[in-house]
């Protein structure tokens, strides 16, 4: 099959690129489209030229598969200068997404039809790149400087009306895209209007301030990221300079940004993402339908998962015991979708469908007809058996059951069940309507139906699902643990809560340990605490200061006052009460402080983490290191231009990991720092978690 192909509808030439599955801008495609331009030219029965796709998509982007190799001949810029330069009217035709190199063509292109729901983007600062073939220089021609920014260095893509109020589009269209854009080269005919270049375009002016004003905005919502800074140089070259000098400057900005560790983090998270996603051997077709679905216990959490499935078009039955807690959790769902409302988020209609999907109930009779139930209560063994049976008793046979535990181990949970192979985790992360990452666990005794069904349904719920196996914390909590450990191991021995946020920050997480804790609640940790307080060691045990803290009533953002205080905008403050708290704890216990390097705060941290991946990845909980960094990527803030904790690694190298890990055993003891098999293995025979 021809990657393009080109065909005379009348006195317009109309080229369509077919490339499944998402029309990527491959090298087929480059050398189709500037031979079919160059039939364009020559052939004097076209007068006019349409550009389309056929498919679900316009060009949404380059093609994966040339990520990270040398350029083919011809580049995209070159192809897009061929489309400008042409002296008959060009008229892109978009539906779908016209995504990076996409919306480039369709920049060249002289004018754009677009589809009503279409998407326009240029998301390349996502992967630590910027447009290389001169979207930023006729981006900001066409929409403004402003608009320009938003889109190249935020990454985001706009909808077909936004594009057409910035002047991105020309004309929309409801059905027939490429019917449309025929009937407008051919109205543009009849006019008598030529080819409308856009490098020809003059250059919107624009206050200098804008594009200072634009790097601290970036500086603050992609903290630590190059390729958004970059974008802005790009575009105040675009207005100072000429347009070729401009592009030219892009392009060389691109290629350095190409070759940078960022880019290379950015891609692997990329991949990873699309690895982790799909568990090996387990076939999509072996999925159950989920037409009705049940959720077991109407706290936050509760209230949380019953959004996703009335989000994603799925009945819910609201199953909560306690009458105040269940009316609290429907107005908490009603009073969501009147702000969704009010914000534009969703019509008045959609509102009325996702409440009337919901059936609030004290009773367990109703789920009988559910094909699957979560169950999101207390956190305790024994409570949940018993709200399991319950709900067991009153399903199908054939109907499934998910946990919400987010440490409790499923198999035991499952034991006493008549019919085990329907268990299966679905570790939610709060808030559960708003969080990407869900993680799926598989019990011994699960079924492939029931886990291929679980898979398909995160993916329909909207979140990044990720399989994993049965162990304490699974994989995101039990890595988390590890670095909690240390956090507060290092609070008695010298650091302080600001210093170790501070550090675990500047790395580039959104927040620290501690400002995680006080905004989930130290009363959560504190009940996760003794909760477990039989599994830990004696000095964790020992290390109360959670326990001093949560004594005091100060239980976080909620209560005014944690480690931090905070105002009623809730702006943090560093409390020197806490300092004293820490200090005097120490005393008390006759532990001697020191001061704590930021270095070895970091590396504290990320190598307790990394060296427990690395047993996960052993004991084959998690299956791959790609759904370990997709699991820390997406659900606990790992920094993306990092490319998660075990690609980290990977750069620091496991032969520096072991030595300090070592270091870190002679001052705290092997029960806490011993290097995992597989990271000695690595050290060994010079490998990595990847490949090289």
């Amino acid at each position: 099959m021809q990657a393009v192909t080109s065909t005379l509808s009348g006195n317009i030439r109309v080229i369509v690129i077919d490339n499944p599955p998402v029309n990527a801008t491959s090298q087929a495609v480059r050398a189709g489209l500037l031979q079919a331009m160059e039939q364009a030219a020559g052939d004097d029965d076209t007068r006019a030229i349409v550009i389309a796709c056929a498919g679900a998509t316009f060009v949404a982007g380059a093609d994966i598969k040339e990520f990270g190799k040398p350029p083919l001949d011809p580049h995209l810029s070159q192809v897009i200068h061929a489309i400008e330069s042409s002296a008959k009217p060009v008229v892109a035709a978009i539906h779908g997404s016209a995504l990076g190199g996409g919306l480039e063509l369709a920049l060249g292109c002289h004018y754009r039809v677009v589809d009503a729901r279409a998407r326009l983007g240029l998301p390349e600062s996502t992967l630590g790149i910027i447009p290389g073939a001169g979207g930023i220089p006729r981006l900001l021609r066409l929409a403004g400087v402003e608009k320009a920014l938003d889109m190249a260095a935020g990454g985001k893509p706009i909808g077909a009306a936004e594009a057409l109020e910035a002047g991105l589009a020309d004309a929309s269209a409801q059905e027939d895209v490429r019917a449309a854009a025929i009937a407008y080269a051919q109205r543009l005919l009849a006019e008598g209007q030529g080819a409308r270049r856009t490098r020809e375009l003059p250059v919107p002016a624009c206050e200098p301030q804008l594009f200072e004003a634009a790097r601290a905005r970036f500086q603050v919502s992609h903290r630590g990221q190059l390729a958004p800074q970059a974008c802005v140089d790009v575009a105040m070259c675009s207005v100072a300079s000429s347009f070729e000098d401009s592009v030219a400057y892009g392009r060389e900005r691109f290629r350095e940004l190409v070759a940078s560790p960022q880019a290379q983090a950015l891609r692997h998270a990329f991949f990873a993402e699309r690895i982790a996603t799909k568990p090996a051997g387990l076939p999509a077709e072996d999925a159950a339908p989920v037409r009705k679905a049940g959720v077991v216990g109407a706290g936050t959490m509760g209230t949380g998962i019953a959004m996703c499935f009335l989000n994603a078009g799925i009945p819910v039955v609201l199953v909560e015991q306690n009458e105040k807690v269940l009316a609290s959790s429907v107005e908490t769902i009603g009073k969501t979708y009147s702000n969704d409302v009010a914000k534009g988020r969703i019509t008045e209609a959609t509102q009325r469908a996702r409440s009337g999907a919901l059936t609030p109930t004290q009773q367990y009779e109703p789920l009988c007809d559910c094909d699957l139930v979560v169950e999101a209560v207390f956190e305790d063994m024994g409570v949940k058996r018993q709200v399991l049976a319950s709900i067991e008793e009153n399903l199908r046979p054939d109907a499934l059951i998910a946990t919400n535990t987010s440490f409790l181990d499923i198999d035991a949970l499952a034991a006493d069940l008549r019919r085990p192979e329907n268990v299966v985790g679905m570790h939610f992360f709060s808030p559960a309507h708003i969080m990407k990452l869900l993680e799926n666990v598989r019990g011994a005794r699960s079924s492939p139906r029931a886990l291929a069904t679980i898979q398909a349904l995160g993916k329909r719920l909207g979140k990044v699902a990720v399989m994993v196996g049965v162990s304490d914390g699974f994989v995101g909590n039990r890595m988390l643990a590890r670095r909690t450990r240390e956090c507060y191991f290092m609070l008695e021995e010298g650091a302080l809560p600001e210093q170790v946020d501070r550090v675990l920050c500047e790395f580039g997480f959104p927040m620290g340990q501690f400002q995680l804790n006080d905004l989930a609640g130290l009363d959560v940790a504190w009940r996760n605490r003794q909760s477990r307080l039989d599994r830990l060691s004696p000095r964790e045990v020992a290390c109360n200061i959670l326990d001093e803290i949560v004594a005091e009533g100060r239980l976080g953002q909620k209560t005014g006052a944690g480690f931090y205080t905070y105002d009623t905008q809730r702006k943090r403050s560093v409390d020197p009460a806490i300092s004293e708290l820490i200090v005097r704890n120490a005393e008390r216990r006759g532990i001697r402080r020191r001061e704590i390097s930021d270095g070895e705060i970091l590396e504290r941290c990320l190598y307790a983490m990394i060296n427990e991946g690395a047993l996960i990845l052993e004991e084959g909980v998690a299956s791959r290191p790609e759904d370990i960094d997709t699991i820390w990527l997406n659900g606990y803030g790992f920094p993306r231009f990092r490319g998660g904790p075990m690609f980290h690694a990977d750069q620091i190298g496991a032969a520096r990991l072991c030595e300090r890990i070592r270091h870190y055993a002679s001052l705290a003891g092997e029960q806490y720092w011993t290097p995992a098999p597989l990271l000695l293995a690595q050290a060994r025979d010079g490998g990595g978690f990847y490949p090289r």
